[in-house]
């Protein structure tokens, strides 16, 4: 009966498949066993005594009026704001064969529009479950360690930044943080959607809602409640839920018309047959709900099945947008390699001696994000090198560093930054080009000298090329990669992964001027990164993909779609899943206006009755659930899949020993 958006039936201020607000009506299952019970007597009645008995007439009745009221008080709500929807043809239809005295059909027809009431809330209710599963996973209770040692349990939801609280193996994790002491194993699927556990050691970060496996571990709160990662992904879920397809708007916008249309046809039909069956059954069999559950349905089950594996959709709108994707544009370093990059040599220069590179570099870079900052610091840990205070630090994302280091000014950077900061031009001669082909470079100055430069290498991300050969099967005619790295390097990463097109030595701007140079061309772009530095260049897309995105609110927010986990595959799933999300509501929405065509037509001819037609509507209804229910095992293949990288991190190429010009 009621044909709201499939997630509407939970939320009062949401609009019906009609474009209108209301409250809904609560349809409860003992109501409609009890109605139905009492007409069922009324039929056993009239067979085992007389047809037609007082007795027969009086249970019809009492069950007729205990399955029509949920209806009618639906059909009145709606009328009392003004609004007319498709609620009131049932509510019409109900009443005129009550009021014909045809009890049984009154009571049979409210029944099986009950049904469906009741089939699409539980669905509705179960497709909301399989997401809200996840935020039960969230302890309530959590060990929180007193200033003396000791613990206490005490309520998740009154835990704060900067608390400690004990993880014992088997618990779930309360809140975000930072392990303190210990170390352990974590099932973590419920956010980034991966398989296979991920080892932790101190100094890393936990999510709340991940289960710890192995080891007892002291962890510092950084965010509790709403603000953890699970928190926002669950926010963000809803959220997406709440959005439409742009046809659905259109369906919506026309609704409000397809009430009165349907009120003329049944004139029709009356001025034409004097049949108030055939009347009732036109009303009954033109509810538009497979019409309307064609859309909801196929895009809850998408949800779902891309929020399995980690994918964040935050406006469903994005799927119709993908499935058009016909250009791919990368980021590299964290997207298509690992990000970790480790300094594969030292080059200092004049008297500069390599520690004291070291050191000039390392501490010049000590408050930044940036890759090759924590390159750096690793190194220095390595070589015992301590590392000095920066005074006036400062950052230009892309491009480098300034900081003072014992007095000195320093500079950390890409080599025309350099010069851009008025260090003389020549130092880059310096470097051996065929040794350091595919290396990425900084240099350092100090008071306005260059001093040396640093070579770090990165490595490709296990299954980078397995996935752009997917999306090249799934239909990408292009695939560009760009970087702020040198062209040597980004020629070397393109090599490796078989991506047909490289350019490096690119700022934050001119990734955005490339990406809308493909776009002229008439493609529709996808942009992917880390979605730290690569925040204008995602704007500038079609669709952005920010990789990687558990525990960083950058990268979560900077982007339309966030993948939860670094999992390249995931991206022609997401292809793929578009598509088929947009079939399968195609095929929705034929059925749904072929079935109310056909069901139009053979009430009309009185060719079958009011009972029939409301039983051929819940028919309707759960060809279109199951259709789409479909979507909701796509992907299931990636679960066991897990980057040799992600899941046991090994020390980076070139990091052991450092090669000292």
């Amino acid at each position: 009966m009621q044909v709201t958006s499939l997630l509407s039936q939970h939320e009062h201020d949401d609009k019906c498949g009609c474009g209108h607000d209301h409250e809904h009506s609560v349809v409860h299952l003992w109501q409609a066993v009890l109605g139905v019970v009492c007409v069922l007597n009324a039929f056993i009645v009239d067979w085992l005594f007389e047809a037609g008995s007082t007795l027969a007439s009086a249970s019809a009745m009492i069950g007729a009026l205990i399955l029509i009221y949920p209806i009618v008080v639906t059909a009145v709500k709606d009328l009392r704001v003004g609004h007319l929807s498709i609620n009131e043809l049932v509510a019409i239809a109900v009443l005129a064969a009550f009021a014909s005295g045809d009890y049984k059909t009154a009571g049979i027809v409210a029944f099986f529009m009950l049904t469906g009431e009741l089939i699409e809330s539980r669905t509705a209710e179960g497709a909301r479950n399989s997401i809200e599963s996840l935020i039960k996973l969230t302890p309530t209770k959590a060990r929180r360690i007193l200033k003396d040692g000791n613990e206490e349990e005490v309520p998740a939801s009154q835990l704060a930044v900067g608390d400690v609280i004990r993880i014992r193996p088997g618990d779930n994790v309360a809140a975000d943080g930072i392990i303190l002491s210990g170390q352990g194993s974590f099932n973590q699927a419920t956010i980034t959607g991966e398989s296979l556990p991920a080892d932790k050691k101190t100094g890393d970060e936990v999510f709340a809602g991940t289960q710890n496996l192995t080891g007892v571990l002291e962890i510092k709160v950084s965010r509790a409640g709403t603000d953890t990662t699970l928190g926002r992904v669950r926010e963000l879920i809803i959220a997406a839920e709440k959005t439409k397809l742009p046809i659905q708007k259109i369906v919506d916008q026309y609704m409000g018309f397809y009430t009165p249309l349907v009120l003329v046809i049944g004139a029709l039909v009356w001025a034409f047959t004097h049949d108030l069956s055939r009347v009732i059954a036109v009303f009954v069999v033109s509810c538009p709900c497979a019409f309307i559950l064609a859309t909801p349905t196929a895009m809850v089950a998408a949800l779902s099945a891309a929020a399995r594996l980690g994918i964040l959709i935050k406006n469903v709108a994005d799927i119709e947008t993908a499935a058009k994707i016909n250009a791919f544009v990368f980021d590299k370093t964290g997207t298509l390699t690992t990000g970790q990059l480790a300094v594969s040599r030292l080059a200092p220069l004049g008297e500069t001696k390599p520690a004291e590179l070291l050191l000039l570099a390392a501490s010049a870079e000590k408050y930044s994000n940036h890759p090759t900052a924590k390159a750096l610091a690793n190194l220095a840990g390595e070589a015992g090198v301590p590392l000095t205070e920066p005074k006036d630090f400062a950052e230009t994302p892309g491009r480098g560093v300034k900081a003072e280091i014992n007095g000195a000014k320093i500079l950390v950077g890409r080599a025309q930054w350099l010069k851009d900061n008025g260090i003389a031009a020549g130092f880059e001669k310096s470097v051996d080009v065929d040794d350091a082909e595919g290396w990425s470079l900084i240099f350092v100055a100090q008071n306005g000298k260059c001093v040396g430069w640093v070579g770090m290498q990165d490595k490709t991300r296990s299954e980078a090329k397995e996935a752009l050969a997917e999306l090249k099967k799934a239909g990408v005619r292009r695939i560009s990669m760009v970087s702020g790295d040198r062209q040597p390097v980004a020629t070397r990463v393109a090599a490796e992964i078989a991506c047909e097109e490289a350019k490096g030595d690119c700022l934050p701007q001119d990734k955005v001027d490339f990406v809308r140079a493909v776009k002229a061309k008439g493609y529709k772009v996808a942009v992917v990164g880390d979605g730290v530095n690569d925040a204008p260049a995602l704007a500038a897309g079609d669709i952005s993909i920010a990789m990687g995105a558990a525990g960083s609110e950058v990268a979560i927010h900077s982007a339309t779609i966030a993948l939860m986990n670094n999992d390249l595959r995931r991206l022609p799933f997401l292809v793929k899943l578009s598509r088929s999300t947009r079939a399968v509501i195609n095929q929705n929405f034929m059925f749904g206006v072929l079935f109310i065509i056909v069901g139009l037509t053979i009430t009309s001819f009185g060719v079958i009755g009011p009972i029939v037609a409301a039983l051929l509507h819940n028919v309707g209804s759960l060809i279109v659930i199951f259709n789409s229910a479909r979507l909701v095992r796509k992907g299931e293949e990636l679960e066991h899949f897990h980057p040799e990288m992600e899941t046991f991190p090994q020390k980076p190429a070139g990091q052991l020993t450092p090669k000292l010009a």
